[in-house]
């Protein structure tokens, strides 16, 4: 008998112990206060979104009347990646509904590949590229579900490249000048991701994608970025934010 109710408390204890709710993280306090900071990593991976001139493929003629390069048979821009680190400030509007910046460093190269008629021209151009990231964004929060909670978040961003002169190349022959971006630019962006709270922290994973307003290309006279009419810029960033 007694070995019954023993197995029977066993049992009551084992039951309790499955459907026990466990006690929600505290998360550092993060959304306990109106506003928090904190750090971010990320990975960055870009492209250029090329628009070309109806006269693209044609081949180059400087100033001087001198062929500097063949008829092209295509312009490209393959995904190029980099990393950022940044800073975290968030202002909280309501339970589900806050507004961040999050400032950062960006190192992330972009390139545009050119192919000619005559192969022995065919080239790649590397768009060196330090940037600052300066963005403002709403973020939408779902309902806190244990220690999850998921979120969307949309906006804007300006852009400001440090450490570029414009006037890099000019002592280089005509074959080797440079394709070259504006120094600032706006972007629009969205993403989506999800707070994942911790005894002392909170650890946000993101994926993001954001695309240049307008053109980002510096015009010069030059082979590699006379075809070019437009030049937009694609970017994804997957990010780990500490909070």
């Amino acid at each position: 008998m007694i070995k019954r109710y023993l197995l029977v408390v066993n049992l009551v204890l084992c039951c309790g112990n499955l459907f026990a709710q466990s006690v929600p993280k505290w998360g550092g306090g993060a959304d306990q206060s109106v506003q928090s900071f904190g750090f971010s990593f990320s990975y960055v991976s870009s492209y250029f979104k090329i628009d070309k001139n109806p006269d693209w493929r044609k081949p180059f003629i400087d100033k001087e009347g001198l062929k500097v390069a063949d008829s092209l048979n295509s312009i490209s821009s393959p995904n190029s990646v980099g990393f950022a680190v940044g800073f975290l400030y968030r202002y909280r509007i309501t339970d589900h509904l806050e507004v961040r910046t999050t400032p950062s460093l960006v190192f992330a190269d972009r390139v545009v590949n050119y192919t000619y008629t005559n192969a022995s021209f065919n080239t790649s151009r590397t768009v060196q590229s330090t940037s600052v990231d300066l963005p403002l964004g709403i973020k939408l929060k779902s309902d806190r579900i244990g220690d999850f909670r998921g979120y969307i978040l949309g906006g804007i961003k300006y852009t400001q490249a440090i450490g570029t002169k414009s006037n890099a190349d000019a002592n280089l022959a005509p074959i080797d000048k440079h394709l070259k971006n504006i120094r600032g630019f706006g972007s629009y962006e969205a993403g989506l991701g999800c707070d994942i709270y911790f005894e002392f922290f909170k650890l946000s994973p993101e994926i993001k994608i954001s695309n240049s307003f307008g053109d980002v290309m510096l015009h010069d006279n030059n082979a590699y970025s006379s075809p070019i009419n437009k030049l937009g810029l694609h970017t994804l960033m997957f990010s780990l934010y500490f909070e």
